[in-house]
């Protein structure tokens, strides 16, 4: 047993070696979603598919990402962490394969789906990362360090995805993905150690079944929603209402299934408690209203020749994406270090009141000046990139019971996922919505506004979070 468990004092190397190979999985999870963004305009063109079927291969992509993340941090708890990790590094390999080969747009969304298997990465990696520092002021720098990740690859992922997209074609990206995602496979075999806190605990496969069919039933009705936005469709209507009705139902078979299982997945009790429905709230808000601004609406607006300012792939990549996530990159590391001083959830109000202020820069000024866009996403690559994503990766770790340390990490995994697939549903169909009036300028600045009000939406959601005491530490 104490082989399988490594929740010991770790050496300077050791933590060394832990962190290179962490950070290389988060690296290469990271790309599936942020070296795509200045490339999808090319994907459009080379698989002859409009941009809002473009759009849905992102969708698919976190929405399988999300259901993933809902059980494997459990499972990892049970079979091994380094063992699940190495499994969704190599089927991040195998879905970048087949989405470089892909003939048209549905070995696309294949693809892009098996690579959804790598969405609990971040989280996955966090737990690993607190079993091995004790120290909360540490484990805040190193956390902030690996998170600042998820908000891109210090700007490199995508200068890199619209140079290749440009000169090379959107398969070139891929190729990239299977290279990084087999370097990372082979830093976490031979630099990661194994631990299995619940070794010896059956896996709650019913209640995996349940939970997946509740959440996917409801993004498929998301996604089949977003149809009516062209027209009305009494059929779309009818199989949208009737997998919301699929979610309810499930959903209530989980709680039951739950409640009767002798191992659950997670206890109904702890469902019940703002220690985990508050910050799983405010993820999926903030990531609905910030992802596909910052990821698809601002790049697409500033390539447009009208009413955009006509900048190419790789050009838009350098002064608006790169500074966003280079930025954000630098400020993680400080944010996740103040974080065990000041408190987790006053840094995270503090960054959410930043993007909002980003957001209304970017819709008020940025779709009129690209020197105001530009400081719009510089200051939101600080308050977003650089701070609400760490605090709420951060979050997920330390506010999970102790007796299952996958459970929230995994759900608030499947939030980030949940939000971001939602922000790609939810702002392109505004924008296609709004398009109708005429004044293209004006459907974007209703997307950014809509995503400025549910930012707003997430600010009130945070304020329910309660402090982790544990993991924070007297000045």
């Amino acid at each position: 047993m104490a082989a399988t468990i490594t929740e010991t004092k770790t050496g300077r190397g050791n933590i060394a070696a832990l962190m290179t190979a962490l950070l290389a999985a988060c690296v290469a999870f990271q790309l599936n979603a942020s070296m795509l963004s200045p490339a999808l305009v090319t994907m459009g063109e080379e698989l002859k598919a409009d941009q809002a079927v473009i759009g849905l291969s992102q969708t698919w992509f976190f929405t399988a990402a999300a259901l993933f993340s809902l059980f494997l941090p459990r499972l990892s708890d049970i079979v091994g962490r380094k063992k699940v990790l190495v499994g969704m590094m190599v089927m991040m390999a195998v879905g970048s394969v087949i989405a470089a080969l892909a003939p048209d747009i549905t070995w696309l969304f294949v693809g892009r789906i098996i690579q959804g298997v790598s969405g609990p990465t971040v989280p996955l990696c966090l737990i690993m990362l607190r079993s091995a520092v004790s120290n909360p002021r540490k484990y805040g720098t190193l956390m902030g360090l690996i998170t600042a990740v998820n908000g891109g690859v210090a700007g490199v992922d995508s200068f890199v995805g619209g140079y290749f997209a440009e000169h090379f074609g959107f398969r070139s990206i891929f190729w990239l993905m299977v290279v990084l995602a087999v370097a990372a496979t082979a830093l976490i075999v031979f630099l990661a150690a194994e631990s299995k806190p619940a070794a010896g605990t059956r896996m709650d496969w019913l209640g995996v079944f349940f939970i997946v069919v509740a959440v996917g039933a409801l993004l498929t009705a998301l996604n089949e929603g977003s149809k009516l936005v062209g027209g009305f469709n009494s059929g779309t209507l009818i199989l949208s209402l009737a997998l919301v009705a699929v979610s309810v139902v499930a959903f209530l078979a989980f709680w039951r299934a739950e409640q009767r299982a002798a191992q659950p997945m997670v206890e109904t009790v702890h469902l019940r408690q703002r220690a985990t429905w508050a910050p799983l709230l405010t993820t999926t808000l903030t990531m609905t209203g910030i992802f596909a601004v910052i990821n698809g609406i601002v790049p697409a607006y500033v390539q447009a020749a009208e009413p955009g300012f006509g900048v190419g792939p790789t050009e838009m990549s350098l002064i608006i994406l790169t500074p966003y996530a280079l930025l954000g990159w630098v400020v993680g590391p400080l944010s996740g270090k103040l974080a065990p001083v000041l408190g987790y959830t006053k840094v995270l109000r503090i960054g959410l009141l930043g993007s909002i202020a980003a957001l209304a820069v970017i819709g008020f000024l940025g779709l009129h000046s690209l020197p105001m866009m530009i400081a719009g996403t510089v200051l939101l690559g600080i308050m977003y990139a650089g701070t609400v994503n760490i605090m709420l990766n951060g979050l997920g770790v330390v506010l999970s019971p102790a007796g299952n340390p996958g459970f929230l990490p995994g759900m608030n995994a499947g939030a980030f996922n949940l939000g971001a697939g939602l922000s790609f549903l939810i702002l392109p169909a505004v924008l296609v919505a709004t398009a109708s009036l005429g004044d293209a300028s004006a459907s974007y600045l209703t997307v950014v506004v809509v995503g400025l009000g549910l930012t707003v939406a997430a600010f009130a959601a945070s304020l329910l979070i309660p402090k982790p005491v544990e993991a924070e530490v007297a000045e």
